[in-house]
């Protein structure tokens, strides 16, 4: 099928070299239409500030690189939204570092609903993912999109939340639309692609280079009525989305942890720097209740509560000694001397125990002779 003229004026001017986001959406404001920019003379594009080698290539474009654009939006499903559009979302439209122009790849209304951002570590704790996903599978049964960036760790949980939910969920690229990373969510991103959207600033072929990363986030933050960060190290790609959430009038929660959680410091960096503390997802909800109003569905009070049970909670109802060893194991690793001080039980019968648990998969053995409650364990990085 063949692209409209005001597609194909699009493609050229996005493929151009050395272009200013900011720059463009004046010329194109100046002009009246993008057809009209691109039919301007030498000497009005110069005067608009475009450098010789954009007025070069919008002159005579990369017919390859524009052929390999035309035919990805001849794809089913894949589309071109331009900041000129009625269906730009208003949201973006009010930063000053908007991009140009999104390729999508899915359901594009979605763009219009309310979504909320869940960002965190890319080495969560088993706790963490489960958080995340917990979180967002409630939120996004309670009609908010759930948007985040496809990384590893707390992104793809957010977005496996929402799909396990029978939601709606959002993912913003680092990369074109064509592109996928990391490898290891290629499914995660066909899924996505079809049942929820993937987003990009990025034309199709765009490598996944380093900085398009941190330049996605105000995209990701752009997009939602707020962001959530699960878990982030006191230095975290998580902060900068939320530092940007906050520039751009958003909310910003967080999810405290352990002080011995090394991936919990981040969260409680924003907190004291003013970010709201989130224990359940209807904290989250009753903040965003005024901008939601009837758009909110109504809260699943099952689901009200998702973060993980206490420890020992379970087994208190089976056994008074499993349950005073989990209650003793609290929430740090904790060595088989301070079990021995703090439940009174035998070294033989703590290590019985402790096996048990183990292979039941609710204790993890650390470096050093520490234990610890699966859901506290410092996760081992790979």
């Amino acid at each position: 099928m063949r692209l409209s003229e005001s597609q194909d004026c699009w493609l050229r001017l996005l493929y151009a070299p050395q272009l200013s986001a900011e720059k463009c959406r004046g010329a194109v404001a100046a002009s009246g239409s993008i057809e009209a920019l691109l039919a301007a003379s030498h000497s009005t594009l110069a005067g608009m500030g475009f450098s010789a080698a954009t007025i070069a290539a919008l002159r005579e474009p990369d017919e390859t690189r524009l052929d390999a654009g035309r035919r990805w939006l001849n794809t089913p499903g894949c589309a071109l939204l331009t900041f000129d559009s009625p269906d730009w979302p208003e949201s973006l439209a009010r930063l000053d570092d908007a991009p140009l122009a999104l390729w999508l790849r899915g359901r594009a209304a979605l763009l219009a609903e309310p979504q909320l951002a869940i960002v965190g570590s890319r080495n969560p704790s088993h706790d963490g993912r489960e958080t995340a996903m917990a979180f967002a599978a409630h939120l996004a049964q309670a009609g908010l999109v759930i948007t985040s960036g496809l990384a590893s760790g707390i992104d793809a949980a957010a977005h496996e939340g929402a799909l396990t939910a029978t939601g709606d969920t959002v993912a913003v690229l680092g990369c074109g639309p064509d592109e996928v990373y990391p490898q290891g969510n290629r499914a995660l991103a066909a899924r996505i692609a079809d049942l929820g959207l993937l987003v990009s600033e990025y034309p199709p072929g765009t490598p996944p280079l380093r900085h398009h990363f941190p330049a996605r986030n105000r995209i990701i933050s752009g997009l939602s009525l707020g962001v959530l960060v699960v878990e982030a190290a006191a230095r975290s790609g998580s902060l900068i989305t939320a530092r940007l959430a906050a520039e751009q009038g958003r909310e910003v929660f967080a999810i405290p942890g352990s002080i011995h959680n090394p991936m919990a410091r981040g969260c409680h960096r924003l907190i004291r720097e003013g970010a709201k503390l989130v224990e359940t997802s209807d904290d989250v909800l009753g903040e965003l209740a005024n901008q939601l109003g009837p758009m909110l569905r109504a809260s699943t009070p099952a689901a009200a509560d998702p973060l993980p049970d206490e420890p020992g909670r379970a087994s208190a109802e089976v056994d008074p000694d499993y349950a005073k060893l989990l209650s003793a194991m609290e929430f740090a690793p904790v060595s088989m001397d301070q079990l021995m001080q703090r439940t009174g039980l035998t070294p033989e019968t703590l290590s019985s125990m402790l096996l048990i648990l183990e292979l039941q998969g609710a204790v993890e053995i650390l470096p050093g002779g520490r234990y610890a409650t699966r859901g506290n364990a410092p996760r081992k990085r790979t």
